[in-house]
């Protein structure tokens, strides 16, 4: 039969539609179903918000993270999951705030670890056919004795339990699935970004999706970077800049000498960020850009030389000297449970899903990471226990979240605590802290956590103090009785799941 002959017999049957209109209905596209996205988490360590060029730094130069930036959305209300290292990489793996996890200050003390009864990003996104791979800094538990990433979900990993002490152009510690590796001959983040590019390259199927975890030692002491990124802010114009750098509360003795020290720091960041460049070109190289979610972010806010409050309470450490990492505008740095210990830079660059060059104020949170990819991905949350994390999509194109359980940080168990406040919450731009009954010197962090009560409160509203100097509770009396009541809701609720790991 003929195309006319054809057209002649489908024009009786349809009447008086024109054979242009049956033939358009006839070569109706097929839906085409797209694939899923990769997802890849760029995990600073002890980065603060103020580092980056694209956050205001006036000195550091940061080229490759800022062209995310550009690329993406920058976001200026983004938070890790805690105020140290552990804490906030469980929270971001598990979705969970950090005490339910069980992880009270870092990794170790009472045998801490990242439990197997948890559920990670990785099981799940394995379990939904992702390739996944983790490399660098775990610092979540052993190596032997406890869960690895590989029994967390992780197919691939190349990993430190945690820092990389051992030189700063030859780390020693790393593992690669199970089996410990010799020296690497590298810096740190060179070494890992190497490991993440051939991993990417190199996957027997490479149709198919995968979540990678770039977790770097940067700019985490001992800061020693090579001597071609240090020398590119020994100068005279950087001297004169340092002055406008806000560095949280911190107060630096004359002996740490800031142009002694400065050029270290800033050229760790300019080095990670070389790092980070290197990854991305890897990505685009290899055809990944278009359907790749990129999160770049920190683990906590900046570590400092020297803490001093109020109460003349001071605790100096040499390893951290050359320690100059900005909070920006905001009171505190790392352990804090002020704004700058957990305010963090956050930039999500996802072509098609995000706006690229812009700006989101909305708060993201450190547990939200789980739940926003699991919605990307199609991924079921799990059910049976309690994300503190809600799929922040909607943020990352600067609407608002619905958030079922307020974001919160605690301030590391371990350390002085009598001089810093234990708890901070949000509600909405409101952020009540509070501080727990002291420990004895007799209790564990365990027992001390799970009887704990919070005794004294303050209020303060970052829409009109960043620097979180005005407390509130006279001037707001039923906003105070609110959230203070909120606060304790949610702190009895973390009670009753935080793990007692004096049980065997």
């Amino acid at each position: 039969m003929t195309l006319n002959q054809s057209s002649g017999s489908i024009l009786k049957r349809f009447g008086r539609w024109s054979i242009k209109t049956v033939l358009s209905l006839c070569m109706v596209p097929a839906v085409v179903v797209a694939a899923p996205p990769n997802i890849i988490i760029f995990l600073a360590d002890d980065l603060g918000y103020g580092d980056l060029g694209c956050y205001g730094h006036p000195i550091i130069k940061t080229p490759n993270i800022d062209a995310l930036a550009e690329e993406g959305v920058r976001l200026t209300d983004c938070h890790s999951g805690g105020t140290v290292c552990s804490p906030s990489r469980a929270s971001l793996l598990t979705g969970r705030t950090p005490y339910r996890v069980g992880f009270y200050t870092i990794a170790g003390p009472e045998k801490s670890h990242l439990s197997k009864k948890e559920i990670t990003l990785a099981t799940l996104l394995k379990a939904k056919g992702y390739d996944t791979c983790f490399v660098g800094k775990w610092h979540l538990g052993k190596f032997t004795g406890q869960p690895d990433p590989g029994a967390h979900g992780f197919d691939h990993w190349f990993a430190t339990e945690v820092n990389a002490f051992d030189g700063p152009a030859n780390a020693k510690k790393f593992y690669r699935n199970g089996t410990k590796v010799g020296p690497v001959g590298q810096w740190y983040c060179d070494a890992i970004v190497k490991e993440a590019t051939e991993w990417m390259a190199n996957r027997p199927d490479p149709k198919k999706p995968f979540f990678l975890v770039v977790s770097s030692h940067e700019p985490h002491t001992p800061v020693h970077p090579p001597e071609k990124y240090s020398k590119l802010y020994d100068t005279q114009r950087v001297n004169d800049l340092e002055t406008e750098i806000p560095y949280g509360e911190v107060h630096r003795p004359l002996k740490h000498s800031i142009l002694e020290n400065k050029k270290y720091y800033y050229g760790t960041v300019t080095q990670l960020d070389d790092a980070f460049g290197r990854l991305m070109k890897a990505v685009d190289d290899q055809g990944h850009r278009e359907n790749s979610m990129v999160v770049f972010t920190s683990d906590n806010g900046p570590e400092t030389p020297v803490t001093v409050q109020e109460s003349g309470y001071q605790w100096e450490d040499k390893s951290r000297d050359r320690c100059f990492g900005s909070p920006g505008p905001w009171r505190g740095m790392k352990r804090y449970v002020f704004e700058g210990g957990h305010r963090v830079p956050g930039i999500v660059r996802w072509p098609g899903k995000v706006k690229p060059g812009s700006i989101s104020t909305e708060l993201i949170n450190g547990t939200d990471w789980l739940p926003t990819v699991c919605k990307a991905t199609d991924t079921e949350v799990p059910t049976d226990r309690t994300i503190d994390g809600v799929d922040a999509a909607a943020a990352l194109q600067g609407k608002p979240v619905e958030r079922v359980i307020p974001a919160c940080w605690m301030f590391p168990v371990g350390y002085d605590y009598r001089y810093l406040p234990s708890m901070a919450m949000r509600d909405g731009n409101n952020v009540m802290i509070g501080w727990f009954e002291p420990k004895n010197a007799k209790q564990g962090n365990s027992e001390w956590v799970r009887s704990t009560k919070l005794n004294r409160f303050a209020l303060y509203d970052l829409s009109i103090d960043r620097s979180q100097a005005n407390e509130l509770s006279k001037q707001r009396p039923e906003d105070f009785e609110r959230i203070r009541s909120k606060m304790e809701a949610l702190w009895g609720g973390i009670q009753k799941e935080a793990p007692d790991w004096r049980q065997p």
